[in-house]
């Protein structure tokens, strides 16, 4: 029994100074920017100011950016393309999971190997289509690239694999469409799995920065990554502010994981890419 509780410890110990390791860049950015630019840049390097913790580069952060438009715009976007992307995704996963049609397999590894392919490559051709589409500067265009994610549909895909076939052959059976039994019987089975997917979707929508920057030039339909980046006050680099910058812009997805933090778990549980 001794023994046991001291493994405990001794494991308890381990995660909370891994979880300091961890949290160690967040908090050197929190910390460098509430000093002052002279504090920030001053050398040697130290953790405490030499002239007090101050709020004045998050003044000057607000006072030059449109912080709250911007945020709008980044929930505007992140909601679009994850709502877009759970349709798309889990009627593409479940088609490939339950339905035999001609080019199946085909497809499905296409879109396998479509996951290895960096979406870098497809910035051109996608900002020419959105000029021809007249989208460049509209959350349209913002949005609309962003929905396919094939990641997405193979991890829907595993997910409807392991749903037991009798519950839709019974359904079947009581005259049930697929389409119905795909509303009724397995989306409600997979709301754990939806919930991770849209999560993920979310933050990686959210934290995207390459594409709005192309897409978008109007500075009220920036995203808070692009709108943050165009807030300067000076010449050289200002450390307070690049990290003020960087709180304001973590600080939001921190706080969609402290509330969803148990469906993220039970996400990557689910997927089994906690152990890939």
């Amino acid at each position: 029994m001794k023994s046991t509780n001291a493994g405990r410890i001794v494991a308890f110990v381990v995660l909370a100074l891994f979880s300091l390791l961890m949290l160690a860049p967040f908090l050197w950015a929190v910390n460098t920017s509430l000093k002052s630019e002279a504090d920030a840049g001053a050398t040697p390097i130290s953790i405490l100011p030499k002239g007090g913790y101050t709020w004045d580069t998050y003044a000057k952060v607000f006072e030059m950016g449109n912080i709250p438009t911007w945020m709008v715009n980044s929930f505007v976007v992140a909601t679009g393309v994850t709502l877009i992307t759970l349709v798309i995704s889990t009627l593409a996963g479940y088609a490939f999971s339950r339905l035999d049609f001609t080019g199946r397999k085909p497809l499905l590894a296409l879109t396998v190997a479509s996951i290895m392919i960096p979406g870098t490559i497809f910035i051109v051709p996608l900002f020419d289509e959105m000029l021809a589409f007249d989208m460049v500067d509209t959350y349209w265009g913002i949005i609309l690239p962003q929905v396919v994610a094939p990641v997405m549909v193979f991890i829907l895909k595993r997910f409807f694999d392991s749903i037991p076939r009798e519950l839709e052959d019974a359904a079947r059976v009581d005259g049930a469409t697929s389409f119905r039994i795909f509303l009724r019987i397995v989306l409600p089975l997979s709301r754990p799995i939806i919930a991770a997917v849209a999560i993920f979707t979310f933050v990686g929508a959210w934290n995207n920065f390459l594409w709005p920057f192309i897409v978008t030039n109007d500075p009220n339909l920036m995203t808070l990554p692009v709108g943050l980046q165009t807030v300067t006050n000076g010449y050289g680099v200002v450390f307070a502010q690049n990290m003020a910058n960087a709180v304001l812009a973590a600080l939001p997805l921190i706080l969609v994981f402290l509330f969803f933090q148990r469906q993220i778990i039970k996400g990557i549980a689910t997927t089994g890419l906690g152990g890939q």
